[in-house]
């Protein structure tokens, strides 16, 4: 009997001794750093939204580096990481290359895109070349998203495509029948352009007026008055900020009045368009509020929307936009896919992600890809901003659920 305990002690030690020296093996092979490459604009059309989502993805890896870095579960333990960024200039041609250096080049572990759509299109397909995960923190054109893939991950934005679904139900059940839509001629843009005229067929109305322009579109004049002359009750521009701020001067400057105007990014960059067009240009306009304007409390991963308020705002003595809580989202996710991914490849991070679909939460909202790489969580409802001191309120109006106050109907002429 005591012959037998003696033989399993010693069977137990062994057993325990192999499992220590296997995690020893196991972890020396991990890697010093884990280099996260990404792009960022420091100039042209997309610089200010470039930067923004940058400066949040690097205070994201300031937290984690402070805390000895990520745990990376492949590898057993905490690595520290390393973001390895270069600048694109707004341009897609240098984004290319860029992007193509951090692949093959500086070999990086993780690859993550660029701002937006337009920046983002060269890298989904140099990423599925070279078998690369991309992480898409804010290219939402619809077109990235039409086949099943294993290298493409939209992680802190709705795919284009269905952010205006909540839009186009408000006008139907504020009965707006006439509709004017000015959209940019870019995926981004136009994709949202075309479901608003679906989900508004749906219910019987079609645009009185229906027209895209160039992304570089900057002289709203001619067209606003173009606008007028339809009658709409309700206006739409679709673009990007620097549409947005050109359209909303030049519609502050016409003389012009309609009773409903539509544009995206105030919802996302409240205080650039406030200072570029002013508080008076805003008042009673629509937008997609987005986070931290509309907070989420309840989290399953990394801190809800108010901490990072507050977090942000203590390490950058700054009032955090969307896209600085975009880039840090991003970390969060590519935290937890690293934190669960029992291979380091890229097939077992898309699967990590593929697996946290539908069961995460974080400060932008619920979690969810299709195999298509394609985000449809995290959704964007309709929100007004009504005048309140020198700046603006944000009362969201749609959908019931999410409301914060009625919506005001027709706008005051001011």
């Amino acid at each position: 009997m005591k012959h037998n305990i003696r033989k399993a002690l010693k069977a137990l030690a062994a057993g325990a001794t192999f499992t220590a020296a296997a995690a020893a093996a196991h972890a020396a092979g991990a890697p010093a750093v884990i280099k996260i490459g990404t792009l960022y604009a420091s100039s042209g059309a997309f610089a200010v939204a470039s930067q923004g989502q940058y400066e949040g993805l690097q205070f994201w890896a300031n937290a984690v580096n402070k805390d000895g870095g990520l745990f990376v579960k492949a590898y057993g333990k905490k690595i520290p990481v390393k973001i390895v960024a270069y600048d694109d200039q707004s341009s897609t041609s240098t984004a290319t290359s860029l992007y193509n250096q951090l692949i093959t080049q500086d070999k990086v572990d993780v690859l993550v895109a660029d701002f937006g759509s337009v920046l983002t299109s060269v890298a989904v397909p140099l990423a599925a070349e070279h078998h690369m995960l991309l992480i898409d923190p804010t290219g939402s054109g619809a077109n990235f998203f039409t086949k099943k893939t294993d290298y493409l991950a939209d992680v802190s934005i709705p795919s284009s495509q269905v952010w205006p679904v909540p839009l186009g139900k408000f006008l139907l059940a504020q009965k707006i029948k006439r509709v004017a839509i000015l959209y940019d001629a870019n995926d981004f843009d136009a994709s949202q352009a075309t479901t608003l005229k679906d989900v508004l067929a749906k219910g019987g109305v079609t645009p009185v007026y229906y027209h895209g322009v160039p992304t570089s579109e900057s002289n709203y004049t001619i067209l606003l008055h173009t606008m007028a002359a339809s009658h709409p009750e309700a206006v739409i521009e679709l673009g990007y900020p620097p549409n947005d701020i050109a359209f909303l001067r030049s519609l502050s400057q016409s003389g012009l009045h309609f009773d409903m105007t539509f544009t995206i990014f105030p919802g996302q960059l409240l205080t650039l368009l406030t200072k570029n067009v002013g508080a008076k240009a805003l008042a009673y306009t629509y937008t997609y509020p987005t986070p931290p304007l509309v907070k989420y409390d309840k989290v399953t991963y990394g801190m809800n929307t108010a901490e990072f308020v507050q977090a942000y705002n203590a390490a950058t003595h700054k009032e955090p936009n969307f896209l600085n809580a975009a880039g840090y989202n991003t970390g969060i996710v590519m935290q937890d896919m690293l934190g669960t991914a029992p291979k380091f490849t890229q097939l077992d991070f898309h699967q990590a992600l593929m697996d946290m679909s539908g069961k995460t939460t974080t400060l932008l909202g619920p979690f969810e890809i299709n195999a298509n790489g394609a985000q449809l969580g995290q959704p964007f409802p309709v929100a007004q901003l009504v005048p309140e001191g020198d700046g603006s309120k944000v009362v969201v109006v749609y959908p019931q659920d999410k409301a914060t106050g009625k919506p005001v109907y027709p706008a005051p002429h001011s």
